[in-house]
């Protein structure tokens, strides 16, 4: 489903920028004064896009408001549908664990992600963990941000939960690559005072 929601999110960019540019671009050379074709709706620099008959055309029919109204209206739902879809990232719902049998095993995504971030709770300095793994059932990667304490030494700390949990939760699920984003952030604390 992801990949479809892709692919179609490229095609619709892809065609909405070829349309923009090609009628942007066109009206902009017929404004610097090259001839236009019989057929287009603009002719000259001085000609306007619609005119006055042909934007009261329409006024006095009873439907042309309700279909003006429910056309703008499933266009502003496709767009919000559209950018729901772009902007949610879906969570993994679960890994496939290669058993060597060739049947293989589902892990609950959830559980390798409490797993990982409960041993990265245990490395010194780390305050808070949050994970979450995104990718394919059977190539997936973890997104992980660590709160970390004002004492520790962020790249010892990167360097603790790369070795210990992201490292065990690769073994555990008998993946061949573990890909991990990391992100870092430190706790805010109030200046001491030295006296």
């Amino acid at each position: 489903m992801r990949t479809v929601l892709r692919t179609v999110d490229r095609v619709l960019l892809g065609l909405v920028g070829v349309v923009l540019l090609a009628l942007g671009g066109s009206v902009l050379a017929i404004g610097f004064g090259a001839s236009a074709p019989s057929w287009w709706l603009h002719r000259g620099p001085h000609d306007v896009l619609l005119s006055a008959a042909e934007r009261t055309r329409w006024r006095e029919s009873g439907w042309w408001w309700p279909v003006v109204i429910a056309a703008l209206a499933v266009l502003l739902l496709l767009a919000l549908w559209w950018l729901v879809a772009v902007l949610r990232r879906r969570r993994l719902g679960e890994v496939l664990v290669d058993t060597g049998d060739g049947e293989g095993a589902a892990l609950r995504g959830r559980a390798l992600e409490s797993v990982i971030a409960q041993e990265a709770d245990r490395v010194d300095g780390v305050e808070r963990t949050r994970v979450r793994l995104t990718g394919r059932r059977a190539s997936p990667a973890a997104r992980v941000r660590l709160l970390l304490a004002p004492h520790v030494d962020p790249g010892t700390a990167l360097d603790d939960v790369t070795a210990h949990a992201l490292a065990h939760a690769r073994t555990a699920a008998n993946l061949s690559a573990l890909p991990a984003e990391v992100q870092l952030r430190g706790v805010k604390h109030g200046a001491e005072r030295v006296s």
